[in-house]
């Protein structure tokens, strides 16, 4: 199994983790959601000296899809993900945009959209693609069952989870997504979330308040 290999490029003034992930054979791989601050990714990419052959959304909010256009007129490749049911976060996305003073940003249509089930790669390594609405209806996480690793978005951080209180979010159905989808996964998955530092399954069991019965 080829090894993967990732780094953390925080944008937005939300400090969201726009995710540069690779196979460390061939330096090919994927931006995953690069909410803005466009020119630091690209210096990331350059910096690492990757190729990077696709866009990989996680989710339909503004944060972490607000640099999706000129990214991909930059680097000319494909957009994939999120799920279907986040069409409107990104449809609305200008004027989301506007309401959070970020300026003018340009909305986009997906090449491809993503569902649990759906044959879906990193560089040629698989990932099994979770579907696990709450946050946003629409949110995935994208899991790699040999290396343990997932990226998770924003359903689950280190101590907390995702909000359910915007538009589409619902806090009974995101806690239902992490029991079903994520801790079974196993406690020694590590995974990177939409903000802030990186976890793993087993010590958010042990530990994050939302998850304690």
């Amino acid at each position: 199994m080829p090894s993967l290999k990732a780094a953390i490029v925080p944008v937005t003034p939300l400090e969201q983790n726009c995710t540069l992930i690779w196979d460390d054979d061939t330096k090919t791989g994927a931006v995953v959601d690069p909410g803005g601050d466009v020119g630091r990714i690209r210096s990331g990419i350059e910096e690492l000296g990757l190729t990077i052959e696709k866009i990989v959304l996680t989710h339909g909010h503004f944060d972490h899809i607000g640099g999706v256009a000129e990214l991909r007129e930059a680097l000319g490749v494909p957009v994939e993900g999120p799920h279907r049911a986040d069409e409107p976060l990104i449809a609305n996305l200008p004027a989301i945009a506007e309401q959070y003073g970020l300026g003018t940003v340009e909305s986009f249509t997906p090449d491809r959209w993503l569902d649990e089930g759906d044959d879906f790669d990193i560089a040629g390594i698989p990932f099994e693609i979770l579907h696990c609405p709450g946050h946003s209806p629409g949110s995935l996480v994208f899991f790699q069952k040999d290396q343990r690793f997932a990226l998770v978005g924003d359903v689950l951080f280190r101590g907390s989870v995702g909000r359910a209180d915007l538009p589409g979010g619902d806090m009974d159905t995101l806690i239902n997504s992490i029991r079903t989808k994520l801790l079974v996964l196993g406690d020694d998955i590590g995974f990177i979330c939409g903000h802030g530092p990186t976890s793993n399954i087993g010590d958010e069991r042990a530990n994050n308040p939302f998850l304690q019965d």
